[in-house]
């Protein structure tokens, strides 16, 4: 059985990630399965633990840290957030293509320990929409809005560092892009 690609897929806070990813997942033909990451972060409404996130303590997150656990992590915003290594080299064996949507800076540590993995960085149509997606969240106050948006602006100097760059001007033009990435890697593998 073919080993399955680990496919990265990243951008500035508030571009739409989660939201394109949620779309390729319901294309059976990729065969993705996505990485659910470890965060210290509260559970907003109408998530659920161990299915958009594992949900943990700052203790139990720092003890995975230090045992080594996680194929990446990051501070952002002031929670971490993290890749549980074992589940995504569990699933790549099995012949799964693993999604990991993640930050920029664990990005580029996964990018530094897998070479082969795919990298796709999500790019908004300008700071406006992306401001504009933030702010329509209605989950965060002023200071933390504020934080994301000086942060994003930062993080899409990063593209260059990404194999493939994909606009999201609509979901479905971005995650049929992408889609259209995973194919031609998938069809390099074989």
């Amino acid at each position: 059985m073919q080993k399955g690609l680990l496919i990265i897929l990243s951008g500035p806070s508030g571009v739409g990630k989660g939201t394109v990813r949620a779309k390729l997942m319901q294309d059976e033909s990729l065969n993705l399965c996505y990485s659910i990451s470890m965060t210290t972060r509260g559970i907003r409404p109408g998530e659920e633990n161990g299915r958009e996130y594992y949900f943990v303590s700052r203790e139990e997150f720092e003890k995975q840290v230090q045992e080594g656990n996680l194929l990446e992590h990051a501070e952002f915003v002031g929670n971490y957030y993290g890749t549980p290594k074992s589940k995504v080299e569990e699933l790549r064996e099995q012949g799964k293509n693993v999604l990991l949507e993640i930050e920029i800076n664990g990005a580029q540590t996964v990018m530094e320990k897998c070479p082969d993995a795919v990298s796709i960085f999500l790019v908004p149509p300008s700071m406006e929409a992306l401001e504009a997606r933030i702010r329509g969240r209605s989950t965060e106050n002023e200071e933390t809005i504020q934080k994301r948006l000086a942060k994003a602006r930062g993080e899409l100097t990063k593209s260059g560092l990404y194999k493939f760059t994909v606009l999201n001007d609509s979901v479905d033009n971005a995650a049929a892009a992408i889609a259209r990435i995973i194919r031609s890697q998938i069809a390099k593998e074989n």
